[in-house]
């Protein structure tokens, strides 16, 4: 929704897209998305994916050099550019890390769909005909069982009294496949479900063919 939102902005050019991934995985940390799905978005969206490259079990202080790396592996593949936007909606402690990180590494950080209702964006997501799934649920806070279903109204209708519609407290993360930035749908199958630390319910995805 934020590069949706991004790209039909006449003042803004997209350069490319930032994100984590565990090495030791080989997946998107936290989403447990496969690197090959990540690359295949980025494929769809015509846009370079930059990876911030991080260990299992690495300490803040490790994910700000990661991080750090990133920024300036991306002004090498993608030249300058001024701002790095983020997908936050309202939680102030984490927009807070983030303004202090973009004065260290000199740029401006947006938060593009800052303070939306995040009732509201859920179904504007799903009726801008986004296709996501859920790849990660956090078992405490949302049943695991939930782990592997649509992004639909369906699921917004199942989700327990205090679930914020969007996961923003982490309740739960997606796995995107079309939508308003893509080209092409990625066509992926989920597979096995496992629970992982006793807490979060991952659904793996693959991609088909």
């Amino acid at each position: 929704m934020a590069l949706a939102m991004l790209q039909s902005a006449a003042e803004t050019v997209v350069v490319g897209l930032l994100t984590a991934v565990t090495a030791d995985y080989d997946r998107i940390s936290i989403h447990g998305v496969r690197r090959e799905i990540l690359h295949a978005q980025g494929q769809s969206i015509g846009l370079p994916i930059i990876e911030s490259a991080l260990r299992v079990g690495g300490d803040n202080a490790e994910y700000d050099r990661a991080w750090g790396a990133c920024i300036e592996s991306a002004r090498q593949q993608c030249g300058s550019f001024d701002a790095v936007a983020y997908g936050d909606l309202f939680l102030e402690d984490v927009r807070a890390f983030r303004e202090d990180q973009a004065k260290r590494l000199g740029y401006v950080p947006t938060f593009p769909l800052w303070g939306s209702n995040t009732s509201l964006l859920a179904k504007q997501c799903i009726d801008a005909g986004f296709e996501a799934y859920l790849s990660c649920v956090d078992t405490t806070q949302a049943p695991g069982t939930l782990a592997g279903r649509r992004f639909d109204g369906s699921l917004l209708a199942d989700l327990p009294d205090g679930v914020d519609p969007c996961g923003e407290r982490g309740e739960f993360h997606t796995c995107v496949v079309a939508g308003p930035p893509f080209r092409t749908r990625i066509a992926v199958t989920p597979g096995e479900r496992v629970l992982r630390d006793g807490r979060f319910h991952y659904c793996d995805f693959t991609l088909d063919g």
